[in-house]
């Protein structure tokens, strides 16, 4: 039994890493090697390997430009509609209230002015439930 192993010694490490090494070369060349044993009557044809390769990659170019183009189209869409519905949040305005008896709530005097609200106006009402009551304390959260 050896107490003082460490599997984070250098000299262990770089023993190791040695041996996986030699392991990995050996296994390529053996692959490699069996590849070119195994070769049917094919020879290379750099010309035609030089084609192909360009081929391939004038597809994946033009492929990035149209990918490209696209996202630049989406995000142009995007700020577009922003920039149409800007205005619209000009006119918003948020503040907490509580649900009154019938279900009714109230817009306080402060907000009514700033949106110049007036008594009969049309408003939308977007509901975001934000605490309960528990008997007679508020539970906030």
């Amino acid at each position: 039994m050896s107490g003082n192993y460490s599997q984070y010694d250098p000299t262990y490490m770089f023993k190791e890493w040695i041996q996986k090494s030699g392991r990995a070369q050996t296994e390529f060349i053996k692959n490699f090697g069996s590849l070119m044993n195994n070769q049917s009557s094919q020879t290379f044809n750099p010309l035609e390997a030089l084609k192909t390769m360009s081929d391939v990659t004038q597809n994946n170019q033009s492929t990035l430009v149209e990918n490209m183009t696209n996202l630049q189209n989406r995000s142009m869409d995007v700020m577009f509609n922003l920039g149409q519905m800007l205005p619209s949040f000009l006119n918003w305005g948020a503040y907490k209230t509580s649900v009154g008896s019938g279900g009714r709530i109230s817009i306080p005097e402060a907000e009514r002015n700033a949106l110049g609200l007036g008594e009969g106006d049309l408003v939308q009402v977007i509901i975001l439930p934000i605490g309960k009551k528990s008997g007679k304390k508020e539970v906030k959260k």
